[in-house]
């Protein structure tokens, strides 16, 4: 928006948002203010349909799993390493884990989020329909006794689950609240998937517009090491520049280490003046910084200003964000003047695309999985070094054996902390990281580690959101909906 005001063409490119945290802790995705893109209620809720279609598509492949082997199992499955989930868009955490009565007596099951799909990721990371039909072609849904995996398209399944994505496929256009064009266009989670919206909403973007601003879901050890390291390496494009989103009360949050609860008041400590709690919690900032940095891209930080921050403290941050190797600082007041509240940030932007960049990755594709594993642990983290379950040292083992150890690592874990534990706040370092699971997910190319801790299945909170979303009976407007 503030790029538009500028007179530039620009176009963000943003996830959808997903029903898990509409009706858990988080509310909606679509923004606030005057810095949100519209149709808000729409956009949150069932939108056009695609993670309906992932579901369907993902839930599809389960039935036909579980159908081959009942009648007869031709392809020898062993009923005990079949590793394709279900899924759910709704957190609910009773179907993590569960005994499926139909079809295999006494088999072990469980749902993940359809964010967490493997599906939704095939379809966030598919360059067009020929791409999109090899990957799911490609799904891995178990081993037959003798270890050897048996495909999606071994099953027949992979022309069915494409006709469901078909339209799924094509990125949907709305527009801010000043009529900047904004693709929202899949949605995999920034802690446990890859956390990016799709590389064909880029590809469609940045053949229309000057700048293309695209979100990578939480902090740069989550969402931006995945867009680096995962869709970049697909889509092709370097990006030219990063920004960091900063706030004084999340610094001074990382300052004093409080807990805060969803829905309750915060504490005087980070929202009145604390420049204790904001020089302490500074350094959780630095990491981020020095975490681009560290792929050879200009780094922006906007510090997004609430309407009773301290000027002196705002600029504190600006000038130590800059002594820390941000290209630039920017005050950004977006969500109460739209646009124009972003005109300084804009301006910082276009200065850092202008200068010359060499990006690189983090990693080499060809580096065994569990050096690349610990390069993001300790690079990315803070991490003094990364521990194995047993589980996690036989799949890598797997992995390796099937051929797949080539793939980048998507790493699930908590994004409260750059740890893996939510309690460590500012910048902790010297922690052992400890790796449970490592799921192998051949459509999306990719293998995911999943940190002890970490849940592919969410929760709902004792008091959910959606507690305060209804329908009003005269006009059938939605209302508590944020």
């Amino acid at each position: 928006m503030g790029l538009c005001r500028l007179g530039h063409r620009a176009i963000v490119t943003l996830r959808e948002p997903s029903l898990g945290p509409v009706f858990g802790i988080k509310g909606g995705g679509t923004g606030g203010g005057r810095a949100q893109v519209v149709p808000m209620e729409q956009i949150n809720l069932h939108f056009t349909g695609d993670a309906h279609a992932v579901s369907a598509a993902h839930n599809l492949l389960s039935a036909f799993v579980d159908n081959h082997v009942f009648h007869g199992n031709e392809r020898h499955i062993d009923p005990e390493r079949i590793s394709w989930p279900r899924t759910s868009g709704i957190s609910d955490r009773a179907l993590r884990e569960l005994m499926l009565g139909t079809g295999i007596q006494g088999q072990k099951g469980q749902f993940v989020i359809s964010e967490a799909s493997e599906v939704m990721a095939i379809l966030a990371l598919a360059t067009g329909r020929d791409d999109l039909r090899h990957r799911l072609g490609r799904v891995i849904v178990g081993l037959t006794k003798d270890g050897k995996p048996v495909t999606s398209g071994d099953l027949n399944c992979v022309g069915s689950m494409a006709a469901l994505l078909n339209d799924a496929l094509l990125p949907n256009v709305v527009q801010t609240l000043e009529g900047t064009p904004a693709f929202v266009h899949t949605g995999p989670f920034g802690n446990i998937a890859h956390g990016n919206c799709s590389v064909l909403s880029d590809a469609i973007a940045l053949r229309c517009a000057d700048y293309v601003v695209t979100e990578a879901g939480f902090g740069s050890e989550l969402g931006a090491e995945k867009f680096f390291n995962i869709k970049c390496r697909v889509s092709g494009h370097k990006p030219s520049a990063a920004v960091v989103v900063a706030t004084l009360r999340a610094l001074k949050l990382h300052g004093t280490g409080e807990g805060i609860k969803s829905g309750q008041p915060l504490p005087s400590s980070l929202t009145g003046p604390n420049m204790q709690a904001l020089e302490k919690g500074f350094a959780n900032l630095e990491q981020h910084i020095a975490n681009v940095k560290r792929y050879g891209v200009p780094v922006v930080v906007a510090v997004n200003a609430f309407s009773d921050d301290s000027h002196a403290e705002l600029e504190w941050v600006r000038e130590r964000a800059k002594s820390a190797g941000a290209t630039d600082a920017a005050v950004s007041t977006h969500w109460s003047d739209g646009g124009k509240g972003a005109e300084a940030l804009a301006h910082a932007v276009i200065a850092a695309a202008s200068q010359p960049s060499s990006f690189s990755h983090l990693y080499e594709l060809t580096w065994p999985i569990k050096k690349k594993i610990e390069t993001i642990a300790m690079a990315m983290y803070g991490a003094g070094a990364v521990s194995y379950d047993p589980s996690a040292e036989r799949q890598i083992g797997v992995v390796g054996d099937l051929g797949y150890g080539q793939l980048p690592i998507c790493m699930a874990k908590t994004p409260l902390s750059l740890s893996h534990d939510p309690s460590l706040k500012g910048r902790p370092t010297g922690f052992t990281l400890p790796i449970k699971e490592l799921r192998l997910l051949a459509g999306a190319e990719f293998l995911t580690a999943v940190c002890s801790g970490i849940q592919l299945m969410p929760g709902l909170p004792k008091k959910p959101a959606g507690e305060r979303i209804d329908v009003d009976g005269k006009t059938g407007t939605i209302v508590g909906l944020t």
